[in-house]
C-alpha cells in the first residue's frame, strides 16, 4: 500500500483499532464471536477498522507478521534476529 496516501487522521484512527479489545481478541484467537463480529463490522461500519487497513495494509482482524509475536532469539527483536545464514 502506498503510505503517502495515509493521513495523520488515519494513523490516529488506526491506533484506536490497534488498542481495541475486540480487534485484539480477534487477532489473537482467530476464532469465535470476536472474529465474526470484527469481520462483519470492519469494512462497512467501523471507521477505525478501515483506517487500520489503510495504515497497515491488512484487515484489522488479521494477525501481524510472525503471528504478532516478537522474535526472542539471541538478538531478540533486532534486525539481526530475523536473519539466518545461507550456506
Amino acid at each position: 500500500m502506498d503510505t503517502s496516501t495515509v493521513s495523520d487522521r488515519d494513523r490516529a484512527l488506526a491506533k484506536i483499532s490497534e488498542n481495541c479489545l475486540v480487534c485484539n481478541l480477534a487477532r489473537k484467537r482467530q476464532a469465535g464471536f470476536a472474529l465474526w463480529l470484527v469481520k462483519k463490522v470492519e469494512g462497512r461500519i467501523c471507521p477505525f477498522c478501515r483506517a487500520y487497513e489503510r495504515v497497515f495494509g491488512r484487515k484489522s482482524h488479521e494477525p501481524g507478521p510472525n503471528g504478532g509475536k516478537t522474535n526472542l532469539g539471541a538478538c531478540g527483536n533486532t534486525e539481526e534476529a530475523s536473519k539466518s545464514r545461507r550456506e
